[in-house]
């Protein structure tokens, strides 16, 4: 229970807690001594509720979780609020902002949800009902990448909109102002109810920020080919630790170092 416990591991998942050929294994054992210690793992994620659920079965994951890039809460322990806490607006708005900033841009901003399956199979490495779990999307806009020379304007545009951008490794993200990775720790710390949580946080791209800056401990996970360049240059202020390894091995790494130099175990 998150209420127990006044050390958190918030992780995101794509290019941290595993590769982007979706293996979980090297953080599996890890996992297995953060539960024997009753140290809540949650998961803090770009991915649908569908997605994570499927992941949590796979590392008997109990604890709350977070989707959509912070949009929303769910969990099972989570009864004050019937399961789930909502900080995002619904696809549809989402969805006519984008529209209405391709406009604005004269540049069409392509939603990940229309891409047809062999287009998105390609993008994310999913097939099948994996591409069906993906696009079940309520609080959270994922697009394509746009060119880098368009990103002044769309910001300026998203400031018009109110709405916030955050770019990820392969796509960026639209999302309510109300709702970030950030905003959606606060929020379960407000319903957990407790003051001192030390948050462990790890990410590996730009889209984390939120996450890092509410955090106690940042771990940056770089991937095959390093460290992500702009999320470094976005914490060059802040205290953090960047992984000697990529992927969930660097996951396990500092995790583990973590367990002995705060004694937890």
């Amino acid at each position: 229970m998150i209420e127990n416990s006044s050390v958190w591991v918030v992780s995101d998942v794509d290019g941290t807690l595993m590769d982007h050929s979706y293996d979980l294994t090297p953080a599996k054992d890890t996992i297995k001594t953060l539960q024997k210690l009753s140290i809540p793992i949650i998961l803090c994620t770009s991915k649908t509720a569908s997605e994570v659920k499927v992941i949590r079965k796979e590392l008997n994951l109990t604890d709350p979780y977070i989707v959509e890039n912070g949009a929303a809460i769910h969990g099972e322990t989570l009864k004050k609020v019937n399961g789930k806490i909502i900080l995002g607006k619904k696809y549809e708005l989402l969805e006519e902002i984008l529209n209405s900033i391709s406009k604005e841009i004269d540049y069409k901003l392509t939603p990940l949800n229309s891409l047809n399956d062999q287009e998105a199979t390609q993008l994310t490495g999913l097939k099948g009902n994996a591409l069906n779990l993906m696009r079940d999307r309520h609080w959270s806009m994922p697009f394509l990448n746009p060119p880098s020379n368009l990103q002044e304007k769309i910001n300026i545009c998203s400031k018009k909109y109110n709405v916030d951008i955050f770019k990820g490794n392969r796509m960026s993200h639209l999302l309510s102002k109300n709702s970030n990775k950030g905003k959606a720790i606060n929020a379960l710390k407000n319903y957990s109810n407790i003051q001192n949580i030390k948050i462990i946080g790890l990410g590996d791209s730009p889209n984390d920020l939120p996450l890092f800056l509410n955090s106690d401990i940042r771990v940056v996970i770089p991937g095959v080919d390093g460290p992500n360049l702009n999320l470094l240059e976005q914490l060059k202020d802040l205290d953090f630790t960047l992984a000697s390894e990529p992927n969930g091995y660097g996951w396990k790494n500092e995790i583990n170092k973590l367990l002995n130099t705060l004694e937890l175990i």
